[in-house]
């Protein structure tokens, strides 16, 4: 038998686990680096850049360019490495709740 209560109290579960998953990612970091390791990023599960080391080596005038790439790769890095983390545990949350139906995305 179809038991609507019993759906709407599993989205509503899912819905909630879903809610605390997302505040929990600001806890979920990853770090790349660009340059043979010269520029380090570290960022966090809501796509914030948290930490960035640079080499002092870097921090010449003629070498601004060349920083300012480095920079941007190890960003680009790190968001794409934080992204596949942040699929998985929002896919942890839902883990038995949401059934894997075929065609239906729920973002993660």
């Amino acid at each position: 038998m179809f038991d609507m209560n019993n759906i709407m109290g599993k989205v509503q579960e899912a819905q909630a686990n879903l809610q605390k998953a997302q505040a929990e990612l600001v806890n979920e970091t990853t770090s790349a680096e660009s340059g043979a390791g010269m520029v380090k990023v570290t960022v966090n599960g809501h796509r914030q850049l948290i930490d960035l080391e640079i080499d002092p080596a870097l921090l010449k005038k003629e070498d601004q360019e060349m920083v300012q790439d480095l920079v941007i790769a190890a960003t680009n890095k790190a968001m794409e490495q934080i992204e596949v983390q942040i699929k998985e545990k929002l896919r942890e949350s839902t883990n038995g709740l949401i059934p894997n139906i075929p065609g239906m995305n729920f973002g993660f």
